[in-house]
């Protein structure tokens, strides 16, 4: 398969990689995320994580896999991105509460030594309990949310939280290993 890198310094991405016992470096991208728009598409998911990936080609000096990802939680056809603040993550949670929203992860991966580029999107569904004020709060004070698509991390909500999931866990998460071993 020859040398892979993951474009991105998410611990949640690292880790799904370890799980499926792939060696890998990290170089993350330094390209910058447009954060202004808040209309879903998969065309515009799908370029975010192939502008992340391109960003890095220029990094790498030997022939490689490079893995780039971007990760949406979508209400409404409306993107919920990283919240800037805790109110903001109290909003985003707020919205979240008692409904089913999608989760979108695209994954793309270039390699350096054909050019080939080969991309995924791969949507999963949630659905969160009707969660109280407090419930919200406890979340946002005790956990990390503002670098979270959507202010959660369903593989850290307690009990209660979270109602039903279906498809990927590891796509809500931020990477479907089913989808990623497709392109590598």
């Amino acid at each position: 398969m020859g040398k892979i890198i993951l474009a991105s310094s998410s611990p949640r991405r690292q880790d799904i990689l370890r799980q499926c016992n792939y060696k890998f470096e990290v170089i993350p991208s330094p390209y910058v995320e447009d954060h202004t728009k808040t209309d879903f598409s998969y065309e515009f998911i799908e370029s975010l994580a192939e502008n992340k990936a391109r960003a890095v080609v220029p990094l790498v000096k030997e022939p490689c896999k490079i893995i780039g990802a971007d990760t949406v939680v979508v209400l409404d056809d409306k993107i919920l991105g990283k919240p800037d603040s805790e109110q903001g993550a109290i909003e985003m949670l707020e919205k979240l509460s008692g409904r089913k929203h999608k989760v979108v992860t695209a994954i793309v991966v270039i390699d350096t030594k054909t050019g080939e580029l080969k991309k995924q999107a791969v949507t999963s569904e949630v659905e969160f309990e009707n969660l109280t004020p407090e419930q919200i709060e406890f979340y946002v004070k005790n956990y990390k949310p503002l670098d979270k698509a959507g202010s959660y991390g369903i593989q850290e909500m307690p009990k209660g939280y979270i109602k039903t999931y279906s498809g990927s866990l590891e796509n809500i998460i931020g990477l479907c290993p089913k989808a990623l071993k497709q392109l590598l």
